[in-house]
């Protein structure tokens, strides 16, 4: 998996699987969260138009970003969810998770 910013926008591109997810990822959600921080509008927006295949770590970790960014007082918000990863989020019973998000 990859991750870009563009503004305020973090585009996740590729598998978000245990397998497609490494260091360089986690050090990318890590920086953008740190960005956001900084900045006047608190908000960001995660766009996964471009993730192909999820599992649950990859839901996990997602999901981990989410809370931290809440935490540090960021309103964060999923974009572009294909059908077949809200079908993924709703299979491994995470809805309650992402809720307002699919």
């Amino acid at each position: 998996m990859r991750m870009y910013s563009q503004g305020n926008v973090e585009f996740l591109r590729g598998d978000l699987t245990r397998s497609g997810i490494g260091l360089n990822v986690i050090n990318s959600l890590s920086h953008s969260l740190d960005k956001v921080s900084f900045r006047r509008d608190n908000r960001i927006r995660i766009d996964c138009g471009g993730v192909h295949t999820a599992d649950m770590s990859g839901l996990q970790l997602l999901y981990v970003w989410l809370q931290c960014a809440k935490l540090r007082g960021v309103e964060s918000e999923l974009v572009n969810l294909s059908d077949s990863l809200q079908n993924t989020i709703h299979a491994m019973g995470l809805e309650h998770c992402f809720a307002g998000n699919i």
